[in-house]
């Protein structure tokens, strides 16, 4: 019988993956989907998987496993709004610093700001762990140049 877990113990563990993978630099797996980038992250009992496809405007997929069946997963879809302001390799480096520091925080979710040269990374959304909606914006000065949609929560039998 498949041991319960509690929403605590899977948001912890949302962010120690998330640390782990995108942000941390981890290393790509082979595709499970033509072009697509795929990286994974376990610890214990607990198991994350990112895939996505695209760069400068880009969808994916996180989904958590716990004793190996699928209980948590979040969309996201993400895109340059001002390409002749901002690229690819730009906002990626905005976004990992902005990140880094929210999961330092031990969390994921939550109003959040972080300013970086000229750049101004800001995540809002609704919700908690187990159902949420969100979005990021990257500014230069008051413009956004960047912005990208999520949303996610627990998955029931």
């Amino acid at each position: 019988m498949r041991e319960l877990f509690s929403v605590a113990d899977l948001e912890a563990f949302v962010v120690q993956a998330k640390q782990h993978t995108y942000v941390g630099g981890a290393k790509r797996l082979l595709p499970y989907r033509l072009g697509s980038k795929d990286i994974q992250y376990a610890s214990g009992d607990w198991a994350y998987h990112d895939s996505y496809l695209g760069e400068s405007d880009f969808i994916g997929q996180e989904v958590v496993y716990f004793q190996k069946s699928p209980v948590w997963a979040m969309n996201y879809f993400g895109y340059i709004t001002k390409p002749e302001r901002i690229d690819a390799h730009a906002a990626g480096l905005v976004i990992k610093a902005s990140l880094s520091k929210m999961y330092a925080e031990g969390r994921f979710l939550g109003a959040f700001e972080h300013a970086q040269d000229d750049l101004r990374y800001v995540d809002t959304n609704e919700g908690n762990v187990t159902l949420f909606q969100g979005k990021e914006f990257i500014y230069r000065q008051d413009e956004i140049v960047y912005e990208l949609l999520y949303h996610g929560g627990l998955l029931k039998k």
